[in-house]
Formats: structure tokens, C-alpha cells, sequence
């Protein structure tokens, strides 16, 4: 049985990825932020927990990521702080967790002499496009204090490949959406004000497009790229070839909810002028030539699973639709 370490387990991708691999036939060490209510985020949520071993704790210590990673064949990295608006109000924490956590797993798995490490980027490291669709070779702008942590983060893993021979993967997910992701994001703020019954919904700017991705694909090309050699030391995007705009993703949400709710711009979830990132779009032929991915789920079917889960009374309970979540 092959081991997998997953850190960020707790989180909307990180849980979901969990569940992926056992499905697959691993054994998960699966690490939760440390916190004294003895909460596993969302894996607390999940089931057939058989296979996975959840151990709480912080990649920004040296000493417990070393333990951490020990008797791992792959280490799945993924966790991170990843919410833009708080990075304007905390940028030296980005910095701590994403740049130095990142090097202390990285150190950790080298020392461990896992079989392969997969970082976790996001497509926020392009900014908005220069050109589409974006490949891997796009230029990386870094439009906030978040995508520039991350830009960091990516540089110092991909190091890690370059000075140490670290067997390593830098997958580049574009805009994740699924059940269990927060209500920072903009397709969960979207549900949930509508079906709280809201006939107004708040919003930032609705005219940036996005390639939106369902959950599930996201880990799907975590999984094909772990068993890919050809992908090692390469950054890899994962996405769906397909972009949307916000204002056109909110229209489709209220036709598959059958909703007329009205959209009013909230000016505190606007970002700042040149923060904003106001088009991606996934070039992902890398992936599809490496490992043959290919989305399951298109942006319809995608955004109809999400709402199903939504409508369960106890999932819509865990959000405040009334508060806006930097």
C-alpha cells in the first residue's frame, strides 16, 4: 500500500484529495492545523476514515515537519493560507506560512527521501492574462501580497528540484469550486445568500472571467500527476480550458436554482485597482500530454453538484450568509 502525506488535509481541496487517494489505495497521513477544539476541519466531515491517520500540528515548524514526513512515499502539499483579502491585512503571515512552511517541507522531504513531492501553486501567480490561453511559460505577476508569497513558495520548491535533485511536481490548479469550499470564495458566497433567501446578493467586481474547476477534477489531476515521471520538476496547470465570467457564473447559478435575485456591488470586496486579476484562462494541453486528464465535469454539471450539497440543510447551516469572509 502506498503512503501519501497530505498537508492542508482539512481544507475544501485538501479534504477532497483525501478522499481521492484512499480511494485509489493509499494510506493517508492526513495533517490538520493544530487548534485546542481538537477540529479536523473538514475531514471531520468525510468517511472511511480506515486508511487515513490525521495528525494535528504546523508546517511552520522545522522540527514537526521533519516527523511529519517520515516513512512517506509521496507528500501532497497543499497547505497554505490562500484568502487575498486578508493577505492585504497580514502579508508578513503569508510570508510565514506559505514561503517558510513551504521550505520546511521541502527540507522534510528531502531528509525523508520520499518517492516524489507535489507543491501546490495557483493560477493567481500569472495575474491578470497577458495572453490566452496561459501556459505554464506565462509570466508571473504578482498582483497581491498572496500570489506574491506563493510566487515565493513555488521558486523555493522548484529549487529544492533544481540544487537538491528533491523529485518534485509544482501543480497549478486554477479556480477550484465544490462543496466545502469557504465562503470567501465567490461561487459558495453566491449559493448561499441565495438560498438563505436573499433577493439581494452582494458582490465585488462581476466582470473578471475565471476558469473555474470542480473539486473533484482539481484532485483528479493531483492523482494523474502523481504517477506521472515525465512531470518531475515541471509546473504543471490544471484547468479546464474554459473561461466564464463572474457575472455570467452568477446567472447560471440563478437558472439551475430557479432563483430572480437582484446583484449589488459591495465596495469592501472590491479589490484595489491594480490588485485585481481580470482574466485567467487555463491553457491545459501540459497535463492532457503528460497524463491524459481531461475534465469530467463541465461548468453546468459542476455547479449543480455544488448546489445539491448546499441545499442539505446541515451543510448550508455551517455558513453565515450575512457576513462577508475575508
Amino acid at each position: 500500500m502506498k503512503t501519501a502525506l497530505v498537508t492542508g488535509a482539512d481544507g475544501f481541496i485538501g479534504s477532497h484529495l483525501v478522499e481521492h487517494l484512499v480511494n485509489k489505495g493509499y494510506k493517508v497521513r492526513a495533517l490538520s492545523l493544530y487548534n485546542s477544539f481538537n477540529s479536523w476541519g473538514w475531514l471531520d466531515n468525510i468517511e472511511n476514515k480506515e486508511n487515513i491517520e490525521v495528525v494535528s500540528g504546523n508546517i511552520i515548524d522545522p522540527h514537526f515537519c521533519q516527523t511529519l514526513t517520515e516513512g512517506m512515499d509521496f507528500i501532497f502539499h497543499l497547505a497554505a493560507l490562500i484568502a487575498i483579502p486578508y493577505s492585504y491585512v497580514a502579508p508578513s503571515t503569508y510570508v510565514d506560512v506559505n514561503v517558510k512552511g513551504t521550505t520546511n517541507i521541502c527540507h522534510a522531504a528531502l531528509k525523508s527521501g520520499c518517492q516524489l513531492m507535489i507543491h501546490t501553486s495557483t493560477s493567481e501567480v500569472y495575474g491578470t492574462a497577458q495572453y490566452v490561453p496561459i501556459d505554464e511559460n506565462h509570466p508571473l505577476q504578482a498582483q497581491s501580497p498572496y500570489s506574491a508569497s506563493k510566487i515565493g513558495a513555488d521558486s523555493l520548491a522548484l529549487s529544492f528540484h533544481n540544487s537538491f535533485q528533491l523529485p518534485l511536481i509544482v501543480a497549478r490548479p486554477f479556480n477550484t469550486y465544490g462543496p466545502r469550499q469557504s465562503a470567501r470564495a465567490v461561487i459558495p458566497s453566491i449559493i448561499i445568500q441565495i438560498l438563505a433567501g436573499k433577493k439581494e446578493i452582494q458582490l465585488g467586481d462581476v466582470t473578471p472571467t475565471r476558469d473555474f474547476n470542480y473539486v473533484l477534477d482539481t484532485v483528479k489531476g493531483f492523482a494523474e500527476l502523481a504517477e506521472c515521471e515525465k512531470a518531475i520538476g515541471e509546473v504543471v496547470n490544471i484547468g479546464s480550458n474554459f473561461e466564464i465570467s463572474v457575472g455570467d457564473t452568477l446567472n447560471l447559478i440563478k437558472e439551475i436554482i430557479g432563483s430572480d435575485v437582484e446583484f449589488t456591488q459591495d465596495p469592501q470586496r472590491i479589490r484595489p485597482k491594480n490588485s485585481e486579476v481580470f482574466r485567467l484562462w487555463c491553457d491545459n494541453s501540459k497535463i492532457n500530454k503528460l497524463t491524459g486528464f481531461q475534465p469530467s465535469y463541465d461548468i453546468k454539471a459542476g455547479l449543480t453538484a455544488t448546489i445539491e450539497w448546499f441545499k442539505n440543510p446541515k451543510n448550508l447551516a455551517m455558513y453565515k450568509s450575512n457576513i462577508y469572509n475575508l
